[in-house]
């Protein structure tokens, strides 16, 4: 009934499945986001060289965002669980936050277009996190109350500690429930098209790091829709931490773009007026100059 979260065991080491579905998740990203690179002309060489630390900084910035989330009960009383990131709990809200702040480090420091990367790395993010979502039905994490939907999951009793639905009134072995991780991975799939698509349609109207304020308002409503199902949430006020931040990320990101256009902060099409790289597809040397005539004596 559930997946044993050790993938295989290599002697001493345990290679678990959220490593691998992460490790999936990275690299399918990476190649769609140096795809895009490539596209809009900057180097996809500098592309991978910026994700290694892109990695670390989300990977960082999720951890923590997930540890303040579960500090009282969790990590307050066992601070070496902390750095045990196989065992699952991440946060998006961090892994953006932090991956956006290794972006940003990376391209002032080689002086690289900071805005056109968040666009060239959106779509990528949502393909990343769609797949990475498969972890948490690995790991039986993200999912809502009890449903009859003939897609619900069954959740051993060892997850459900901290709801209100203990194993005795609601058996494993009959009661199934609402698998969010699976709505987000989809409406993330949705996302990452929506993306794709208006940075083609739209490339000579947008304006460097347009994709990525959508990338926010369109993640904003899904968490902000999704959290309020969600089981074990970390509140404030009446509504869920996530909630909140995604609600306020749509309307400043929908305010902000809406603002810019309106005031023509920003050179439509910027990108575009860009050569590609020489040795990337679309690129290449430049063509040499037709040879010259010599004027004929007399």
């Amino acid at each position: 009934m559930f997946i044993d979260p050790i993938a295989l065991h290599l002697g001493p080491i345990q290679v678990h499945w959220y490593g691998i579905i992460i490790a999936t998740a990275v690299l399918a990203g990476a190649l769609l986001g140096t795809r895009e690179a490539r596209r809009r002309g900057e180097d996809p060489d500098k592309g991978w060289s910026m994700l290694l630390l892109v990695i670390v900084t989300s990977i960082v910035g999720a951890r923590l965002y997930h540890v303040m989330h579960e500090w009282g009960p969790v990590y307050s009383k066992d601070p070496l669980l902390i750095p045990q990131i196989w065992n699952g709990g991440i946060g998006i809200p961090g892994a953006i936050i932090g991956g956006a702040l290794g972006i940003g480090w990376y391209t002032r420091r080689n002086g690289m277009p900071f805005a056109r990367w968040l666009d060239i790395f959106a779509p990528a993010l949502l393909l990343g996190q769609a797949i990475g979502r498969l972890g948490n039905f690995v790991n039986q994490e993200l999912y809502g109350p009890p449903t009859t939907l003939p897609w619900g999951i069954p959740i051993d009793a060892a997850h459900r500690a901290g709801t209100p639905w203990d194993p005795i009134t609601y058996p494993v072995a009959v009661t199934h429930f609402i698998p969010l991780f699976a709505y987000e991975a989809i409406l993330n799939l949705i996302g990452m098209a929506v993306l794709l698509y208006v940075a083609r349609r739209y490339a000579r109207r947008l304006y460097d790091g347009d994709v990525a304020l959508l990338y926010i308002v369109w993640y904003g409503w899904v968490r902000s829709a999704l959290e309020t199902l969600r089981v074990g949430n970390w509140y404030i006020g009446p509504l869920p931490t996530a909630t909140w931040l995604g609600l306020a990320g749509v309307l400043a990101a929908a305010g902000f773009l809406i603002l810019r256009h309106a005031r023509g902060w920003g050179t439509p099409g910027a990108w575009m007026h860009r050569a590609p790289p020489a040795g990337t597809a679309g690129g290449g040397p430049a063509p040499a100059p037709p040879p010259r005539s010599e004027p004929s004596p007399g």
